[in-house]
């Protein structure tokens, strides 16, 4: 069953009332280790917490603010919020002080719904003056004041052109910007996915990314408009793939490094095995030639003894019932999808931003291009600016306006509707849309060649060692490249080599070859400007906590740079 554009509310203030008419019995949320809450129960909670939040004096058009990890109290208060007409103002619960500070002084928030006390006295420090409540003091609000029929008469009063969220770039550059969906905006994107995601009763999503993000907020309404249940994940990243095997999802949303830490950790078994690397490869060939219904009968027993030996056992760890996986926010290596592919693991790649209601473009069953990011989302309209590569988009789903900021607005999005992405690409014959670059981070070297650094810093990144790469060149003769390891996979390859790296691996001469051989590999996959003349390992890993990538885990490039001045000016002498 799919649900379908004609019964979808029209501002998203009535769906847990429209979805709990629908679904009423079925199970619509499920948290680990506990009962799974039905679309009856979910719909009875937001008219709970509604009241109390109409009770406590939020009115329409007031900012509330979430801050929390993945968990059922963040759906609960997402949906209470935009049934009282409120804005969903979504805080990332790894955001430093100072964006806590200001996306909760910039949007103006009246109130933030804090999963616990360790959160609420974050933003008391970050935002003296505004109001907190806890997500396990939700249900206890006061309410009696505020009728059912009151909380009804609000939520219908809701239009689909009223605003539904302000959700806070990543801000890789400068401080975030405030981006205004719609419920529109929210809708648009939902019809799309009424035509492209299949889904029904019976089928289960787990979702780990973070909730504030948009991308999982997005999840969550496609997976409960078409009566599916929402899984969440335990809360240690680390057991990700263990819960996936027990949850047995049918839709998974992910960044690519889940898929690619897979693709890891099944190629290191292989390798620890005398010829494993060979029949590892052989598994990969042949399951692709049957993926395209192209498996000739000589290959036959070498394709049935790897389903005995390998494509089972990747399709079990993720739950053995998956049949539509997500990838987006970044480029994902093209072995990773052949070796899913092989094994019969549906991965699609998208893409988008949170400007555009976070699509733009989708592989989906039927019409996928491997090294695209698919063809337009239903809706929405693609176009390549001539004078320089500049992907623009314009549909209904795309952001109404910067909160704020008239000057950012007119920059983002021109007189005809269309949306400045600032990424750079190309359309083939067929209509797949191929990113090639960010314009922002185009290096011109003092000899005048324009470099995007992304094809070469996502070629250094298909190695397993390596977690990022950086490619620097800006007003310098010739690009270099600063790399970080991926801490697993080099204690692994330790063990397995019987090498001690010491307690900076990356200074440890085998190691440090590891990563030359990804960075010559890299380099004879571009053009001779842009190849790497020199490189630094690192020390440490990038991460949020150290400012060098944004919640999101995109690389804050500038940061970098100031960071690791030093190592660049070394790399340069």
């Amino acid at each position: 069953m799919t649900a379908t554009t004609r019964e979808r509310p029209g501002a998203l203030a009535e769906f847990t009332e429209w979805a709990g008419e629908r679904y009423e019995e079925l199970p619509a949320l499920r948290a680990k280790g506990a009962e799974p809450v039905t679309y009856g129960r979910l719909r009875d909670r937001v008219r709970e917490i509604g009241r109390g939040l109409m009770a406590a004096g939020v009115g329409p058009g007031d900012r509330i603010g979430i801050l929390g990890e993945t968990r059922v109290e963040w759906t609960y208060a997402h949906f209470a919020v935009l049934a009282v007409g409120g804005v969903v103002v979504p805080v990332y619960p790894t955001a430093g002080e100072s964006e806590v500070a200001w996306v909760l002084g910039d949007s103006g928030a009246q109130l933030v719904l804090c999963e616990s006390a360790a959160q609420a006295t974050r933003v008391a420090g970050a935002a003296p003056g505004v109001r907190t409540v806890l997500f396990d003091e939700l249900g206890g609000l006061p309410r009696d004041s505020v009728t059912l029929d009151d909380f009804l008469a609000r939520a219908a009063s809701v239009r689909p052109t009223d605003l539904c969220s302000l959700v806070y770039t990543s801000g890789t550059t400068g401080p975030p910007k405030g981006c205004g969906l719609t419920h529109a905006n929210f809708g648009a994107v939902l019809d799309g996915g009424a035509e492209t995601i299949e889904g029904g009763p019976g089928d289960r999503t787990y979702l780990y990314l973070p909730l504030a993000h948009l991308l999982a907020q997005l999840i969550e309404f496609n997976t409960l408009m078409f009566g599916g249940e929402l899984c969440y994940f335990g809360g240690r990243i680390e057991d990700v793939v263990g819960e996936l095997a027990d949850v047995a999802p049918t839709h998974l949303p992910s960044v690519p490094r889940l898929f690619e830490k897979v693709h890891s950790v099944v190629l290191g078994l292989a390798e620890s095995q005398e010829g494993g690397r060979e029949r590892f490869r052989e598994a990969v060939r042949v399951g692709l030639l049957a993926a395209e219904g192209r498996l000739p009968d000589a290959d036959l027993a070498t394709y049935e003894a790897a389903e005995k030996s390998l494509y089972g056992l990747v399709r079990g760890a993720f739950g053995g019932r998956l049949r539509w996986a997500l990838t987006g926010g970044a480029p994902i290596a093209p072995q990773t999808l052949d070796f899913l592919r092989a094994c019969s693991v549906p991965v699609y790649e998208g893409y988008g931003m949170t400007e555009s209601g976070g699509v733009i473009s989708l592989n989906r069953p039927g019409a996928v291009r491997y090294g695209s990011v698919g063809r337009a989302y239903p809706g929405c309209e693609i176009r390549i600016a001539e004078e320089d590569g500049e992907v623009l988009a314009r549909g209904p789903m795309v952001f109404a306006g910067y909160h704020g900021d008239p000057a950012a607005t007119r920059q983002a999005l021109d007189a005809d509707g269309w949306l400045h992405t600032g990424d750079l690409g190309r359309l083939d014959a067929d209509g797949y849309l191929v990113i090639t670059g960010r314009k922002k981070d185009l290096i011109i070297t003092s000899a005048g060649k324009n470099l995007a650094p992304a094809p070469v810093e996502h070629a250094i990144q298909q190695s397993r060692y390596v977690s990022h790469a950086v490619m620097v060149g800006d007003r310098r003769p010739h690009p270099v490249a600063l790399i970080t390891l991926d801490a697993e996979e080099i204690a692994a390859w330790a063990a397995r080599e019987e090498h001690e790296p010491g307690e900076h691996p990356g200074r440890h001469p085998a190691v440090r070859e590891l990563v030359r051989q990804a960075v010559e590999a890299a380099n004879a996959q571009v053009s001779r400007p842009a190849r790497i003349r020199a490189f630094a390992v690192l020390d440490e890993d990038f991460s949020v906590m150290g400012g060098a990538l944004t919640p999101t885990l995109k690389v804050r490039r500038r940061a970098v740079l100031e960071r690791y001045a030093d190592e660049i000016e070394e790399l340069y002498r």
